[in-house]
């Protein structure tokens, strides 16, 4: 099997995950700019013989898609054009919160749960993602 790969969207920062190969654990990666995320995650494509890609979906309480989701959706056409790889879309309400929640029980810092929150939030949507298959 190949691992999957989880990207937490936003306008400045994306967030990056990583499957095992079996697809059952996750762990974070990193936090990269938006600007370069096409790029990056194709390198970690072949470094990290990913087979599948699950892009975070924000969506609002009632399921409907915004400016965000479009987006997110314009990230993932992109990096699948560029990698020929699949990506699926997974709903991604409430990641960030959690992330945050998770950051803040720990005691870190304000400056230090800004670093860390994006990627925490991938390796969430990713967890939920492979516990729904």
């Amino acid at each position: 099997m190949s691992r999957v790969l989880g990207v937490d969207y936003g306008h400045k920062r994306v967030g990056l995950a990583v499957s095992d190969p079996l697809g059952i654990t996750v762990r974070p990666l990193d936090v990269i700019s938006s600007r370069t995320a096409v790029e990056v995650v194709g390198n970690l494509v072949k470094e990290l013989e990913v087979g599948k890609i699950v892009v975070g979906l924000p969506t609002s309480l009632g399921g409907h898609e915004g400016a965000s989701a479009e987006a997110a959706r314009a990230l993932g056409k992109e990096i699948q054009e560029a990698t020929g790889v699949q990506v699926v879309y997974h709903d991604e309400r409430f990641t960030s919160r959690m992330a945050e929640s998770s950051l803040l029980e720990k005691g870190m810092k304000r400056r230090d749960r800004r670093k860390k929150l994006d990627k925490i939030a991938a390796a969430m949507i990713l967890q939920d993602y492979l516990d729904n298959q």
